[in-house]
């Protein structure tokens, strides 16, 4: 029986209507930017795995500190105790994050970093005896799937059937020249109720990989700063050079007071999560009074395994290497960009760093459940390239080990696919 057989008798898969969907793909193993199946046919990962997958597959030097940790500590509560792993990779995130962040707190996953971000805010004020209960975020954004970052995140098909039972969020649309003066006004109007401004820097992924100017989103932060709005970049997707700089959030000039982080944290090996804040908030939970306490946590809270993974990603994310294989795939998608925006099957490109985004000139169903997204799907899964469709718009998203070849490989293929979809 294959692995594809047997997945399908007890396993129940993310984002996937059961009933109708395709078998799935069983993989064995992964090198480099590609994944193997049972029968060893290989695909080019040109989403690093749901954007996780930043150093390649099976990376031999994360799994080595990974195996290494495995031999001297696995788990150890982290209420009341602490680690090396977790200590280490504290001081060298901070280190390479904006001066203001000051502390970490860990978590699990990108979205629970998103909570604890939020949660950070709404008790500051609670904290400070002045409640601020009303959150600031954009239109169409996405932060997660638990409840608080569902919240934050546009309504749509994928948050109706909760509707009733997410709090109130003062949605707003991206800021741009002809908008933004309005934008600050309305910030100013609800600033007494507002605890804080949450956003995806530069570029909202799920979305369909929206991407907006920095010095608007400049112009925001820094209003929210001097009305006393906290900011939170979610840089669960943005960081780790995805943008061209180390995070997003560097293309800003007022930086925000706490960062969220996942997906190539620990280069895609396993999930952590982090969050991050300045010393003033810290310090508001600083008390004689228990009740002051942030009350979060999680059992695998700064597992040490995942710590020593977020290490070897960094030591790898941080060499000369990298930094030449992000340049390299930016002026590749740059070229690619010129070369197919007059189309006449291009609606429009979108290109941020190492993310290009291509809309689909079509007539039909544009949305996430269209028939096309189906069509291009099994079309650039058939040629051996994980391509992943937000609806009519297709995007790249490589891991940063992928060669010039295998670039080159699936720019052909999408040119071709404009020609025979």
């Amino acid at each position: 029986m294959t692995l594809t057989e047997r997945d399908q008798k007890v396993i129940w898969h993310p984002y996937t209507q059961m009933l109708t969907a395709a078998p799935p793909v069983g993989i064995v193993r992964g090198e480099g930017a590609c994944v193997y199946d049972e029968n060893n046919k290989c695909y080019i990962d040109a989403v690093s795995s749901w954007w996780v997958n930043i150093h390649g597959h099976a990376h031999p030097y994360i799994a080595a500190k990974v195996a290494e940790q495995l031999k001297t500590l696995e788990h150890v509560i982290f209420a009341g105790f602490t680690h090396q792993p977790a200590v280490e990779l504290a001081e060298r995130l901070l280190a390479i994050l904006p001066d203001n962040q000051q502390k970490v707190f860990y978590s699990d996953n990108g979205s629970t970093a998103v909570e604890v971000a939020l949660k950070m805010c709404l008790q500051y004020w609670n904290n400070k005896e002045q409640p601020r209960t009303k959150i600031l975020a954009f239109n169409n954004a996405y932060h997660g799937d638990t409840f608080g970052a569902m919240a934050v995140s546009g309504r749509s098909a994928f948050t109706a059937a909760f509707e009733s039972l997410l709090f109130e969020v003062e949605f707003i649309d991206l800021p741009s020249a002809g908008n933004i003066e309005q934008l600050k006004n309305h910030i100013s109007s609800l600033k007494s109720t507002l605890a804080c401004f949450i956003f995806e820097p530069l570029v909202q992924g799920s979305a369909g990989m929206l991407m907006y100017e920095a010095e608007y989103l400049d112009q925001l932060v820094q209003h929210c700063k001097q009305e006393g709005v906290f900011t939170i970049a979610d840089e669960v997707f943005t960081g780790f050079g995805r943008t061209g700089k180390r995070f997003a959030s560097y293309h800003l000039q007022p930086q925000p007071d706490i960062m969220c982080f996942s997906k190539g944290l620990t280069g895609g090996t396993m999930a952590l999560g982090i969050t991050t804040c300045t010393q003033q908030i810290y310090d508001a939970f600083l008390s004689g009074d228990k009740l002051k306490t942030l009350f979060h946590g999680h059992s695998f809270t700064a597992n040490p395994i995942a710590c020593a993974a977020a290490l070897a990603s960094m030591d790898l994310f941080l060499s000369p290497e990298t930094e030449g294989n992000i340049n390299r795939i930016i002026e590749s998608h740059q070229e690619f960009a010129e070369q197919i925006k007059t189309h006449p099957r291009v609606k429009e490109v979108r290109q941020t760093g190492t993310i290009i985004a291509m809309e689909w000139e079509t007539g039909a169903d544009t949305s996430y459940f269209s028939n096309l997204r189906d069509t291009l799907y099994n079309y650039f899964l058939d040629a051996g390239i994980i391509l992943r469709p937000l609806g009519n718009i297709i995007y790249i998203l490589p891991p940063y080990c992928i060669t010039n070849d295998q670039l080159q490989y699936i720019y052909r293929t999408i040119t071709q696919a404009l020609e025979t979809i």
